[in-house]
């Protein structure tokens, strides 16, 4: 008995740190997308989302290896409202506008069918910009410094 408790403890050691699960980085002001979209028209900043899901293995890698770098966790949580998004989940959101929507739904309307997807929205919910799959933080500083370069010369930072 005490040898197959081991052999399902072994098992169970390898299986397990296999399963991956991907929720928003940990040390940010992730909320979720209705509470981000009231706060970028509130506070007139940029809607930053984050599509990702339960299982995601390439959103775990950038959570793990970019969202820990602490220039992209200033520059990303000074510069915009941040909403993660479980692309996959029916979890119910009431938007600014009134309507009721899921989180899936909200993920096929910003065409986020694999993740993770980064999306870039403007107060109103229109794509700015979006990058799909992993992302090193090279990648996530100079999207923010695209993003800022805009801003400032449209006036708007």
């Amino acid at each position: 008995m005490r040898y197959q408790q081991q052999i399902v403890f072994l098992i169970a050691l390898f299986i397990f740190p296999s399963i991956v699960t991907a929720d928003a980085p940990e040390g940010y002001p992730f909320v979720s997308f209705d509470q981000a979209m009231a706060q970028s028209q509130k506070e007139s900043k940029l809607l930053f989302v984050y599509f990702g899901r339960y299982g995601c293995g390439y959103c775990e890698k950038t959570n793990r290896e970019s969202f820990i770098d602490p220039e992209v966790k200033q520059r990303y949580s000074e510069h915009y409202a941040l909403a993660y998004v479980d692309a996959e989940s029916g979890k119910r959101l009431r938007l600014p506008s009134g309507e009721r929507i899921t989180e899936r739904d909200l993920g096929t309307r910003y065409n986020a069918l694999v993740t993770p997807v980064f999306t870039f929205l403007n107060p109103g919910g229109e794509l700015v910009y979006r990058m799909v799959g992993v992302q090193r933080i090279e990648d996530l500083i100079d999207a923010d410094d695209k993003i800022q370069a805009a801003l400032a010369k449209s006036g708007k930072q």
